[in-house]
């Protein structure tokens, strides 16, 4: 039987937390995603965890829209030092590397953006809603 050894520099909750900052989704938006048992303090002592539960990632992760092993791999110190290594010193321009500016964090963005205003439009159709049947109700009393 093989296990998928745990790379101990990797914190969990420190990349949901970097994740979700870099969708712009604030604590209180992931919380209400997650469902009623969830609240902003909940996911601020989340994203101090160095692991989470596979089941509980998995909810985030869908929540993010983005994979579960996007929390379970990203290692910032490795990120940083592919970077420096390849793009410090003109490294992209002696190599002849072509840079394509195809970034998915802005596509991921872009559709939380229009879920956001989704979830806007049906809230405020929602107190329309409210107030047409407040007045039907006062008007039924008088």
């Amino acid at each position: 039987m093989t296990h998928a050894t745990k790379n101990p520099r990797i914190h969990q909750g420190r990349n949901v937390k970097r994740f979700r900052e870099m969708l712009g989704i604030k604590q209180d938006a992931l919380a209400f995603e997650l469902g009623e048992d969830w609240n902003q303090q909940k996911i601020s002592l989340l994203e101090q965890k160095e692991s989470i539960d596979t089941p509980l990632l998995s909810q985030i992760s869908e929540a993010l829209k983005i994979p579960v092993e996007a929390i379970q791999n990203f290692d910032e110190e490795q990120a940083v030092n592919l970077i420096s290594c390849n793009f410090s010193d003109n490294a992209m321009f002696n190599n002849r590397i072509e840079v394509f500016n195809n970034n998915p964090i802005n596509e991921i963005r872009k559709l939380h953006e229009e879920k956001m205003a989704l979830y806007e439009r049906m809230l405020k159709e929602k107190d329309e809603m409210m107030a047409r049947l407040e007045k039907l109700v006062g008007e039924e009393k008088n």
